[in-house]
């Protein structure tokens, strides 16, 4: 970047908040993710004038903008393939109002979810959507990425809680989408157009944000299955009966034989499959009741070792073996790639099988958990980085893994986002009138192309 455009920059934001250090830029040339791009320079932003500014400058000279957060996204969606800037939100961090009459809550991009969390909790209100990167993911990112979590099956993700958005637009136009209030019917759905659109389309400087009252009182349950089979007709009928899961997760058998193996704090008995299961509601009876008829259906379709927490205590010991997952997963090769494709929960038996027979072909290690209860599986990939026929190996069955779920009626990404690790994949599940029409919103919105270019396999860059 010439030394005049920079001055520019500096000129918007201040020298304090305009970066071409290669510290800091080696510091934003990652993600969660295997990629890596460096930036020229890295902007923090202070406000939304602040972001039109910079944002009406960079079109002007065609310098590519890429929106950040936390930068823990999995895709590869916050990184500058393409150089340019980074404009970091994460300084736009307020709170700007919570009203429990219209349940809802104001924040700039930057808020951390658990930073909200712990703003609503003293009030009995929560945003139920749970990414697992909460404690450190902005909430910003969270909508750029549609992120979801746990409690999937019974909140929802975060499409389902964004009520209206203040977003800038490539020429530094400030845009008002949505209503503030609970419905809207009012003209094209443009809040929904830009939750998922990994920054695309506009970068996000406010949320308006639906929050629920709380259910304090849970119970839960963890129960194996000899088979997969029997697993995947267990979550058909839990999810087709008349009790609804807040949380229904699933960890296979190469998950609890790594966790038998590398987690001191677990000993679980072998089989395919495990499932934990947890329900909420506002009275200790009614939660208990619910995971009863959970329970229920689980022993009808062949479940054993079942055990009902009887406390809080008991519970968190159940969710041990889910939480020891991350910790586990590089030990046997160093390094591992966590997919969250999604298909139908019918269809989630059969994900399971290809998963391992995929595993099996390039002799790759295929730990596979999820969030059941709305279909969304994470097949792990644990492979050596420092082997190049490995990570060939591991390439090409996570492409197989991806092919699968598409074939099975699913989804490349239940909750991760595309970004650019996926997005050689997208024609897999869009066809070309698909991608057309999204890379026609992209060029009508975005003409110079310097939103986060070559995002979304868009045809414009």
């Amino acid at each position: 970047m010439d030394k005049e455009l920079r001055q520019r920059f500096i000129d918007i934001v201040g020298e304090e908040n305009y970066t071409d250090q290669l510290i800091d830029l080696v510091s934003y040339s990652y993600d969660g993710s295997e990629l890596s791009f460096r930036p020229e320079a890295a902007i923090w932003a202070q406000s939304t004038e602040q972001v039109s500014k910079v944002l009406a400058l960079a079109n002007e000279e065609r310098v590519p903008v890429t929106p950040r957060g936390a930068g823990t996204g999995l895709a590869g969606a916050a990184l500058p393939g393409r150089g340019g800037i980074v404009l970091d939100l994460s300084r736009m961090n307020k709170i700007l109002d919570i009203s429990l009459v219209n349940r809802q809550a104001r924040v700039q991009a930057g808020v951390v979810y658990r930073e909200l969390q712990e703003a609503l909790a003293p009030l009995g209100f929560f945003y139920p959507p749970d990414p697992a990167s909460g404690k450190v993911a902005t909430l910003g990112g969270n909508v750029g990425t549609n992120a979801g979590g746990l409690k999937g099956a019974k909140y929802g993700v975060t499409k389902n809680y964004v009520l209206g958005l203040e977003v800038v637009l490539a020429d530094g136009s400030i845009l008002k989408t949505g209503a503030n209030c609970l419905k809207c019917s009012s003209g094209y759905n443009l809040t929904g157009l830009f939750v998922g659109s990994e920054g695309t389309l506009g970068v996000i400087t406010e949320i308006i944000l639906k929050i629920l009252p709380e259910p304090k009182e849970k119970a839960t349950a963890m129960a194996t299955f000899d088979t997969l089979t029997q697993a995947g007709d267990a979550i058909a009928g839990i999810l087709g009966s008349i009790s609804m899961p807040c949380v229904l997760e699933i960890m296979d058998e190469v998950c609890i034989d790594l966790l038998n193996k590398y987690s001191k704090d677990t000993s679980l008995p072998k089989a395919e499959a495990m499932l934990l299961a947890e329900t909420d509601a506002f009275t200790e009876g009614e939660a208990s009741q619910q995971l009863d008829v959970i329970i229920e259906v689980m022993k009808k379709h062949g479940a054993k070792n079942i055990t009902k927490a009887e406390s809080r205590t008991q519970a968190e010991n159940l969710w041990t073996a889910r939480r020891a997952m991350g910790g586990v997963m590089t030990a046997p090769r160093g390094a591992f790639l966590a997919e969250d494709v999604t298909v139908p929960p019918d269809q989630i038996s059969a994900l399971l099988r290809g998963v391992h027979e995929i595993g099996r072909k390039y002799n790759i290690i295929t730990p596979t958990l999820g969030h059941v209860g709305d279909g969304n599986l994470h097949p792990g990939l644990l492979y050596d980085k420092n082997d190049p026929d490995e990570c060939e190996r591991m390439e090409k069955a996570s492409a197989e893994i991806f092919k699968l779920a598409v074939e099975l009626g699913g989804t490349l990404s239940g909750e991760h986002g595309i970004g650019a690790v996926k997005a050689p994949f997208m024609s897999l599940e869009h066809d070309a009138t698909s991608i057309g029409t999204m890379s026609a919103i992209k060029a009508a919105l975005d003409p110079n192309n310097i939103l986060n270019p070559g995002k979304l396999a868009l045809t414009t860059g």
